[in-house]
């Protein structure tokens, strides 16, 4: 297992559009993704979930990656969110 810290950067959080690319990222890896915010666990894979945790924009969540791939996982996850996922 590996995770690690990120601060949203969108200026409207994770509202569908973005929720919606951090799942497309997500589901390209066969490893469990969840991510953590104020003692709730979303699933990364599941937009529904993500859009549940009420992320805002300057939130810190914790990426969580468990799995074969898990490494590639999380750095392309990182990324993706570090890189205001597509806004």
């Amino acid at each position: 297992m590996v995770h690690q810290k990120v601060v949203i950067k969108n200026p409207t959080g994770l509202h569908l559009r973005p929720a919606g690319m951090l799942c497309k990222e997500a589901m390209q890896f066969k490893s469990l993704i969840t991510f953590t915010f104020r003692e709730n666990t979303a699933n990364a894979k599941s937009v529904l979930s993500v859009l549940g945790a009420c992320v805002k924009c300057g939130d810190e969540i914790e990426l969580i990656c468990e799995g074969e791939d898990e490494e590639r996982a999380l750095e392309a996850l990182v990324a993706a969110v570090e890189s205001g996922l597509g806004e």
